[in-house]
């Protein structure tokens, strides 16, 4: 195990060969701050995986580490399996979906070197939609050191969910290592809270991976861990899968309030109904009446109805469409430079 790396670039793979191919090799970085930790997840394809990673191993000068586990840990459980596996001084979890924006990730390095006091990163990324259009995720003006307390964990909570270019102190990560909220799909978040909560964060402006979106696809890969398959069902983003996810922030956040005597789960709930568009959006495709069932559940089971916003989000997706408030939202957010603070 090298211990001399800045970065261990750690990837849960699940049943994406050509995928999993195709962000190792956006991978271009200097070799010698860089080891990657890949843990396949016993997937049906298990086989093809293994042979993308021995192909890429031999062809290439970075460190790279497979494992494949015995049972299906789920995503939560492979998270952590991970983190015990990494060795580099910050942990940066990528999808096995995803990608490196080109020529951005050894600027990041640079970034991580001249802020290696701060134990969490919330990373900036871009998303490239099927029309070509690219949508920049910038979360504030400019880089910004984030103070430890719950208003700050709470305004990234949700901003912390998507996986892609997630990085934290792996010595940090360690010490709150529990099995206790697998199946939520949420054990980053978790991490990020515990870590938070004690020590300054850091916002990173430089957009340095894409994220895909292939939950557009209606195919998830969750529900076959035995954690999971209680809450959610693969196949497809049905309306019980969207809620039970939602339905586990309020699960990580009860799991923190009674550890840590936080009021995160009412500073919560009130930032993702700021922010509740993708939330609601993800369902629109259903139909106006399926949506409309949808939003009501989001309101009455989860309490997203306690702003404006959330009912500014849903007539207008019942009255202009995903597409057209897709596009405005990204107007909003190209005008203003990054997301609109609500």
């Amino acid at each position: 195990m090298n211990n001399n790396k800045l970065i261990s670039i750690c990837i849960p793979a699940y049943n994406r060969p050509s995928e999993l191919s195709r962000l190792l090799n956006s991978i271009d970085a200097n070799a010698q701050n860089i080891e990657i930790v890949i843990t396949e997840d016993r997937s049906p394809k298990r086989d093809e995986i293994r042979r993308e990673v021995e192909y890429f191993t031999q062809n290439t000068a970075y460190d790279v580490r497979y494992f494949e586990n015995e049972t299906n840990l789920g995503f939560d459980g492979n998270l952590r399996n991970l983190v015990d596996k990494a060795a580099g001084k910050y942990i940066l979890f990528m999808g096995d979906d995803d990608i490196f924006v080109p020529s951005a990730l050894d600027d990041y390095i640079r970034f991580l070197s001249a802020n290696s006091d701060k134990k969490y990163v919330l990373r900036s990324y871009l998303v490239r939609h099927e029309n070509g259009q690219i949508e920049y995720f910038k979360y504030l003006p400019e880089t910004t050191v984030l103070k430890p307390d719950q208003e700050t964990v709470a305004w990234l909570f949700k901003r912390s969910v998507t996986i892609c270019g997630f990085t934290i102190d792996r010595a940090e990560a360690q010490k709150y290592s529990t099995a206790d909220l697998d199946g939520t799909l949420l054990y980053q978040v978790y991490l990020m809270a515990q870590v938070c909560l004690k020590n300054e964060s850091i916002y990173c402006d430089i957009p340095v991976v894409e994220m895909v979106q292939t939950f557009r696809q209606d195919a998830p890969m969750f529900g076959n861990s035995e954690a999971e398959k209680s809450r959610y069902t693969p196949g497809s983003v049905s309306e019980d899968n969207s809620i039970n996810f939602s339905k586990a922030y309020f699960e990580v956040t009860q799991y923190l309030d009674t550890q840590h005597s936080t009021n995160l789960t009412r500073l919560v709930r009130q930032d993702l109904s700021k922010y509740s568009y993708p939330f609601l959006s993800i369902q629109r495709k259903r139909g106006i009446k399926p949506f409309l069932h949808y939003a009501a559940r989001l309101e009455n089971e989860l309490g997203f109805g306690c702003t404006k916003y959330f009912y500014i989000y849903k007539w207008g997706l019942v009255f202009l469409g995903e597409s057209l408030c897709d596009k405005t939202i990204n107007i909003i957010k190209n005008f203003v430079g990054h997301t609109p603070k609500l």
